[in-house]
């Protein structure tokens, strides 16, 4: 009795080679991306632009979860069944999708922005495990899910300051004339390309408010971009309603963004700007993603009359069970009762088997995703009796050069949200030679260390507009080769200043001493000269490169590349090209297949009985219009014949004509609930 009860306890079968596959896949995206998704979370919990991918991993959960039956259903549909001409079509398939993700993976390693390559390509390599341990079923339930996974992709920094500075330029006018129209005194001005409100008190006292890209609501937006778009696919409704939804939803952020500002500044010029600050800090990012989002489910549910987690449709009154090729299912509503059984292949132990030993070379093959400094924590403050001072010792001394430190650009760190902005110079010994100036940036996260080329042109550096900029160069240069270190080098001109200046900068990852503790911090260092003409040009970038590579060494990356990481890097665009394009003569032949098949069934058509011809004229008429349950075949045969006939009957009828081939019982997802259905797969000309 006590062995009868523990074998009740004991999971079934099919739940331990699920769990078995599930574990797989994750353990495998987990050991190849863990890297990029510890950066990815980090900065999420510390950048206010990209604190809204802390909701994604809920929100996936959700997207799964409510997919839950249909994957259930899905599951043990196997490739086996298919014609021998397809069956390993989709494996095949799988192994050049995740060939083609680490390819990229290695290829983003070797440029200028590894992060977002990396990110981009795991989508990509979870569909192609996906299929190697599944089937095509699972992906097409799964797709939205995967493609929801781009939005932990950290945006285009370049892209977004953009926008934000245009929107910020919007939302200053709008805000403006709304307070202007109210009675409050205020002039609207720009200062370092950001747009500013000085509103005056009735007191006299001035208060400006500065409109950069956090107030410009892009922060806001981009959040409300990934709820947008969840509550735009989980609505129960027709496709336009919920591309209304969503295009109304992003309108209702933005100008709750407005309303915001206006109201911040209407409370600054009655009560004062202490009261307007701690307002602004309350009604941050997230409460306006809060209200936008009830707004916009109040607005869905009244005025489109949309359902988001109640089904609309009624329940089948009676479920007459019957057992099929998918399982237990109804009889009447079609709805599959019990899925079938899943089954444990020994094609599955040499796929898992074949995952563990790549996944595991890999691994051991793989790049840092930025460049990580060794030795010991960098001292940038140290104590003199006169008080702390910036050391030196964080950059090298290069022979020709004399190292000083020029400044701490504080204001700089405030609006950037940097711990710290350093400016040194180094001076060459030789007159013939330009000062280079070096500037290190230290932040937190990644997403506080901005491009050169956004902010010159985005009017950040000095207070003239965007238009004043003319780029002469841009482009990435290698100044390590192994482990690779890539810089960008951008020359441009500012035609209002006539002068040019040419900028060489990169990114690494380095521990820092802060409060005796050791903290990993992101950093951008950039070697600046300003070359009088044209002609100097080449030199000044040859001086440059010399200096970038000299204080590249000197920070030591940490991991040094295998030769194969080298080689698969550097070539990882064309390989990565290559295993994609194989996909196209794969997907043309498994259309080609079809269209045989669908031809030889329909000869094979011309040589069947009466009645098993008029059971699937009446299928192919049924699908054309609904659903092609047995309920709804059933109608349209008692329409078409004129008399009902037993679900008994028809179920034996179509398991009979099965086995001609030209048609199949499938199973259809009626609103996330899994149905049995028969399709047919012929095409009467």
């Amino acid at each position: 009795m006590r062995n009868r009860n523990v074998s009740l306890q004991m999971p079934s079968r099919s739940s331990l080679v699920l769990t078995l596959k599930i574990v797989i896949i994750l353990a495998a995206i987990l050991m190849v991306f863990h890297q990029d998704l510890t950066i990815v979370a980090s900065d999420a919990l510390q950048s206010e632009l990209t604190s809204y991918i802390l909701a994604i991993p809920f929100l996936l959960i959700y997207l799964i979860y409510r997919k839950r039956k249909m994957l259930r259903a899905v599951i043990p549909l196997e490739n086996q069944d298919q014609p021998k001409a397809t069956r390993h079509l989709p494996l095949i398939a799988g192994i050049l999708l995740s060939t083609t993700a680490i390819l990229l993976y290695w290829h983003g390693s070797y440029t200028f922005t590894p992060l977002e390559y990396h990110m981009l390509t795991l989508p990509v390599f979870a569909a192609g495990l996906i299929l190697i341990l599944f089937n095509v079923q699972i992906l097409r339930q799964l797709a939205f899910p995967l493609a929801f996974l781009i939005f932990l992709t950290p945006p285009p920094i370049e892209i977004l300051r953009s926008l934000g500075s245009i929107l910020s330029v919007i939302s200053s006018e709008a805000s403006y004339t709304i307070v202007k129209s109210l009675g409050v005194p205020s002039v609207l001005s720009s200062e370092y390309g950001n747009p500013i409100i000085e509103i005056t008190r009735p007191d006299g006292n001035k208060m400006s408010f500065a409109l950069g890209i956090a107030c410009s609501g892009i922060y806001s937006l981009l959040s409300f971009l990934v709820f947008a778009v969840f509550i735009a696919y989980v609505i129960r409704d027709k496709p336009w309603k919920k591309l209304a939804i969503f295009i109304i939803g992003l309108s209702v952020v933005y100008l709750l963004n407005i309303t915001r500002i206006a109201t911040i500044l209407i409370i600054g010029y009655n009560y004062g700007e202490k009261i307007a600050l701690e307002l602004f800090h309350l009604l941050g990012g997230w409460v306006l993603i809060f209200v936008g989002t009830l707004l916009l489910l109040v607005f869905s549910e009244k005025i489109f009359h949309t359902q988001i987690f109640h089904k609309p449709v009624q329940k089948c009154s009676e479920c007459k069970p019957k057992h099929g090729a998918q399982g237990n299912f109804c009889l009447v509503c079609g709805k599959i009762l019990e899925p079938a059984s899943i089954k444990f292949r020994r094609t599955d132990i040499v796929k898992i088997a074949a995952i563990i030993i790549v996944v595991g070379l890999l691994t051991s093959i793989q790049a840092p995703v930025f460049a990580i400094t060794q030795g010991p924590a960098p001292i940038v403050l140290i104590d003199t009796p006169a008080g702390q001072q910036v050391s030196t010792e964080i950059l090298p001394k290069i022979p020709g050069y004399e190292l000083r430190f020029a400044y701490r650009e504080r204001e700089f760190e405030v609006i950037a949200k940097q711990d710290m902005t350093l400016v040194y110079y180094y001076l060459p010994a030789n007159k013939s030679q330009k000062t280079v100036f070096a500037t290190i940036e230290i932040a937190s996260s990644r997403q506080y260390l901005y491009s050169w080329e956004l902010c010159v042109k985005a009017g950040q550096i000095y207070p003239i507009g965007p238009q004043e900029v003319n780029q002469i160069d841009l482009r990435d240069i290698q100044l390590i080769q192994d482990p690779p270190v890539i810089a960008r080098y951008f020359v441009f001109e500012y035609t209002k200043l006539n002068e040019t200046e040419a900028v060489l900068y990169w990114f690494e990852s380095a521990a820092f001493q802060v409060n005796s503790t050791s903290q990993q911090k992101q950093v951008k260092i950039s070697l600046i000269t300003y070359p009088e003409t044209l002609q100097e040009l080449p030199s000044t970038e040859k001086q440059a490169v010399t200096l970038g590579t000299a204080i590249a060494l000197y920070w030591q990356p940490i991991k040094t590349w295998s030769q194969i990481a080298l080689l698969l890097s550097q070539n990882g665009a064309p390989l990565a090209m290559t295993t994609a394009t194989l996909l196209l003569p794969l997907t043309a032949l498994y259309l080609f297949k079809n269209k045989k098949r669908a031809e030889a069934n329909l000869t094979a058509y011309q040589k069947l009985s009466t009645t098993t011809r008029q059971i699937i004229d009446i299928t192919l008429q049924t699908e054309k219009t609904k659903k092609p349950t047995l309920n709804e075949i059933a109608t349209t045969y008692k329409d078409k014949i004129g008399k009902p006939i037993e679900d008994e009957e028809l179920f034996q009828k179509l398991s009979e004509t099965e086995e001609t081939g030209i048609i199949k019982s499938e199973i259809a997802n009626i609103q996330d609930e899994p149905a049995q259905i028969w399709k047919s797969r012929m095409k009467l000309f």
